[in-house]
C-alpha cells in the first residue's frame, strides 16, 4: 500500500535549483550577508605624537584600516581640517557610529558641532565610542551631563520627589583633575526648596603616563562588546588613570583595569543616553601602540557593532 501519492519526476538539475532557492529563503546566513554595512565615522585630533607609535598612519587611520578589513563596515575619517570639522549634519546623518579620539585640543571642537553630535545620539541616530582621553571631549562631557540630568529625579530622596524643586541648569564643569577625597560627581546639592545637580566632572584623581603595563579583567564576558576577549589580558604599555571615575553610574562595566602599583579603573563603561548608546574605553595614549594590539582593536570592532544597534 502506498502511503503517499506518486510525485512527478524532477530532473537532477531542476532539483538542485529548487534546493538553492529554498536555502536563499530560509538560511539565516544569506539574510545576514545582505545586511547593510555599519557606517563608522572616526574623528581624530591627529596629534603628531601619534606617529611615534603608529608609523606612517595617525591613530584614527590605524583603527579605520583595521575595521575596513573586518567586513561589514564602511569607514570615513575626519579631523579639524574637514569641512565643519567633519561634524556637519550631512556627515553625521551618513554615520551609525562615531569613534572619537581627542586629547590636547578639546576646546578647538566647535560648540555647534558638539551639539549636532549630542542631538544625533539623543535621537538614536548615532552611537558614540569615546577612546582614552576623550573622557574630556566636548561630546562625551555633554552626553554625560544629559545622562546625569535623566538620572537626577531618581537621586532625590523618595519622600521628597513629589514636592522638591530640582535645578538642572548648571553648565558642564571646567576640565580639572579632582582630589582623591572629592565628592563623586554627579550628585545633588541641597538648596532651599530642593536640590541642584552638580554635573559629572568626567575625570579621575590620578594619572601617570610612564607606560607601565596594565592588567585587564573581562567582567561581563557575555556582553557583545566582550565577544572573543579573554577573561584576563595585559597591555604592555599604557597610561594609567586611577579611579574613581566621575561619571554617571554606567549601565554596564565590561572591563576592569589594574596596575602593579595598586591603581584600578572601570575601563569599559556603557550607557544608554536618550535613545542612543555611549561606550567609553579607557586604554590608550598616543605614544603607546595600544591600537596595534589584538584585544583593543577587537573591542573597538565589537563596540562599533553594538553601538550601531537601535
Amino acid at each position: 500500500m502506498k502511503l503517499f501519492p506518486s510525485l512527478p519526476s524532477v530532473s537532477s538539475r531542476a532539483f538542485a535549483f529548487l534546493v538553492a532557492c529554498a536555502a536563499l529563503i530560509f538560511c539565516p546566513t544569506s539574510r545576514a550577508a545582505d545586511a547593510k554595512p555599519i557606517r563608522v565615522l572616526i574623528w581624530d585630533e591627529q596629534q603628531p605624537e601619534q606617529k611615534q607609535a603608529y608609523g606612517d598612519k595617525f591613530l584614527g587611520e590605524t583603527i579605520a584600516a583595521y575595521l575596513e578589513k573586518q567586513g561589514g563596515f564602511v569607514v570615513k575619517t575626519v579631523n579639524f581640517d574637514s569641512p565643519d570639522q567633519g561634524l556637519d549634519d550631512a556627515t553625521l546623518d551618513a554615520a551609525d557610529v562615531l569613534i572619537w579620539w581627542g586629547h590636547k585640543q578639546h576646546d578647538r571642537v566647535t560648540p555647534e558641532g558638539t551639539e549636532r553630535v549630542v542631538r544625533h545620539v539623543l535621537d538614536g541616530k548615532l552611537g558614540l565610542l569615546a577612546l582614552h582621553s576623550a573622557h574630556w571631549s566636548r561630546p562625551f562631557m555633554r552626553l554625560m551631563l544629559e545622562r546625569a540630568k535623566a538620572d537626577a529625579p531618581g537621586m532625590v530622596p523618595a519622600a521628597e520627589r513629589a514636592t522638591a524643586k530640582l535645578d538642572l541648569t548648571l553648565p558642564p564643569p571646567k576640565r580639572a583633575l579632582v582630589k582623591p577625597d572629592a565628592v563623586l560627581t554627579p550628585y545633588l546639592e541641597k538648596i532651599e526648596g530642593g536640590y541642584r545637580l552638580i554635573p559629572p566632572a568626567c575625570v579621575f584623581p590620578f594619572v601617570r603616563a610612564d607606560g607601565a603595563p596594565s592588567h585587564l579583567t573581562t567582567l561581563l564576558p557575555e556582553h557583545p562588546i566582550a565577544k572573543g576577549i579573554p577573561a584576563t589580558w595585559d597591555i604592555p604599555q599604557t597610561e594609567m588613570y586611577g579611579a574613581p571615575f566621575h561619571v554617571p553610574a554606567p549601565d554596564a562595566v565590561i572591563f576592569e583595569e589594574r596596575w602593579d602599583k595598586g591603581e584600578h579603573f572601570p575601563s569599559g563603561c556603557a550607557w544608554q543616553v536618550g535613545k542612543g548608546r555611549v561606550f567609553y574605553f579607557r586604554p590608550g595614549h598616543e605614544t603607546f601602540p595600544v591600537f596595534l594590539q589584538t584585544e583593543p582593536l577587537r573591542i573597538v570592532e565589537n563596540a562599533a557593532r553594538w553601538l550601531a544597534q537601535p
